[in-house]
């Protein structure tokens, strides 16, 4: 059969297609065509890059596995010169065996491999796929029945790096449980904290809420002043019926807890350094926050109560604080601040995978001992509910009363435990991976084995630690936010 179907090829007449499969195959020599379509890819964040990335990999595996392996064990010759004319014909052939088809393997491989991830764009490269496959018959480089196997294991190392890049599964769907809260018409009975101290600060920043509540009482806070007194004495500012704040997480969280010791609605202004919690409340600007005060839209959220230890065991320093986010004991903070740095160039998934090498290639583990079991961990990392997706770059909340913390380690326990870890990123298998450790709990108790540990709550960082618990208090604060 390839011999008929070769010198089929072979009659075909001259002309300028000759040219073209010829110039098609040379581009594809050492995989030259997808990594340029890869770069080219690469260009539009998301999905694209990750089909890009997938397709490599594929390709990658293909490539190995196809001339590392079966050439070794498959030895063929290529066919010969009077097979084919001689202006077809190209010179010098390789000299590796024919069976099977490299450029084959590669071409299926990362058409597949994208197509897997983005079908419209797989579909779109199929057709240069098949035509790199057809070319290797065309000019003589290969038997049919080579391009036909180098193809099978390209589609097949597809396949299979997609088991190591599994696909995510659906984020859910934001679900929020509804609280009364008093409607604030022009931000009557409002009493507002501004920390100027936040990123997004300017002098204007104040007006702008007067502008849109022109009855609510404000006070910015200045570097000089401490902003816990302040938020307690803005919380007991006669006549308040709800609390606002514009800050970061840090004062947010303040905030927070004293809305909580005073049964108050906390109304959460978008701005600051980082806002997680306004974002997963559905406060993305300033009209959603203003509507859902003018109505009085509000909901309920848990909060993680944590107790840190520092100092001497016989006679501890006790600090009790509100979690509204998260929490992180070890290389988080630099794998966030990396991450961060990298996604407006790279996008979310890619970067995180870049600031996760960055961070664990030079990172050292340290020793905690978990709800009474010793762990060797680079992260131990407590989100206030379940955040999504479920590997090491956790983005998104749907839910912030679900009554669970969201505990998440990654060990060095196991042999080889960062190579393990650095693989477990690059395939994007990190979830499933034996050094990770996923699971739900209601509390959760750390203590540091030797040295004290750095932690992190909600972004502020509190050192000297030797033990910390963490516990859900659930329903405990009624937040405003739009349409809940």
């Amino acid at each position: 059969m390839d011999r008929y179907l070769v010198r089929h090829v072979s009659n075909l007449p001259g002309g300028s297609h000759d040219d073209f499969f010829r110039r098609l195959s040379a581009s594809a020599n050492n995989g030259k065509l997808w990594i340029a379509i890869a770069a080219g890819m690469a260009a539009f964040p998301g999905k694209t890059r990750r089909a890009a990335v997938h397709g490599l990999l594929a390709q990658a595996v293909a490539s190995t596995v196809t001339n590392v392996i079966f050439k070794t064990l498959l030895p063929r010759t290529r066919p010969l010169p009077e097979h084919l004319p001689v202006f077809r014909f190209v010179h010098p052939q390789p000299t590796s065996s024919s069976m099977p088809s490299g450029h084959s393997a590669s071409a299926v491989a990362f058409a597949v491999g994208v197509g897997l991830v983005r079908p419209a764009i797989g579909a779109a490269l199929a057709p240069a796929a098949a035509g790199v496959a057809y070319s290797r018959v065309h000019t003589g480089a290969h038997w049919p029945s080579d391009v036909l196997f180098g193809s099978a294991l390209g589609a097949g190392a597809a396949l299979v790096t997609r088991h190591w890049w599994p696909v995510r599964p659906p984020i859910p769907k934001t679900q929020r449980t509804a609280a009364s809260a008093p409607e604030l018409p022009g931000g009557k009975g409002l009493s507002i904290v501004v920390n100027a101290l936040g990123g997004s600060f300017t002098d204007e920043t104040a007006d702008a809420l007067r502008e849109v509540f022109p009855e609510a009482h404000i006070v910015t806070v200045r570097p000089e002043d401490d902003l816990v007194e302040q938020i307690s004495a803005t919380a007991d500012t006669p006549g308040t019926k709800a609390l606002g704040v514009w800050g970061g997480d840090g004062t947010v969280g303040a905030a927070a807890a004293a809305a909580i010791e005073r049964s108050l609605p906390l109304l959460v202004l978008p701005g600051g350094t980082l806002n997680h919690f306004a974002r997963d409340a559905g406060i993305g600007n300033l009209q959603q926050a203003v509507t859902a005060a003018s109505n009085g839209e509000a909901a309920k959220a848990d909060i993680g109560f944590v107790t840190a230890e520092r100092g001497l065991a016989g006679s501890p320093e006790v600090s009790e604080l509100i979690m509204l986010n998260t929490s992180s004991i070890g290389l988080y903070p630099n794998l966030v601040r990396r991450r961060e740095q990298l996604q407006p160039a790279l996008g979310k998934p890619l970067a995180g995978v870049v600031a996760m090498f960055r961070t664990f290639a030079a990172g050292t583990p340290i020793t905690l001992t978990v709800d009474g079991t010793p762990h060797r961990v680079w992260i131990a990392y407590v989100g206030r509910g379940r955040y999504y997706p479920r590997d090491h770059a956790p983005l998104l909340r749907p839910v912030l009363d679900d009554g669970v913390l969201d505990f998440r380690i990654f060990s060095a326990d196991e042999s080889f435990a960062r190579l393990r870890l650095l693989w477990a990123v690059l395939t994007g298998t990190v979830a499933s991976s034996s050094i990770t450790h996923l699971r739900e709990a209601t509390e959760v108790t750390i203590h540091a084995n030797g040295a004290p540990m750095a932690l992190a709550v909600d972004g502020e960082a509190l050192a000297g630690v030797r033990k910390v618990h963490y516990r859900v208090v659930p329903r405990a604060l009624v937040y405003y936010s739009p349409q809940a």
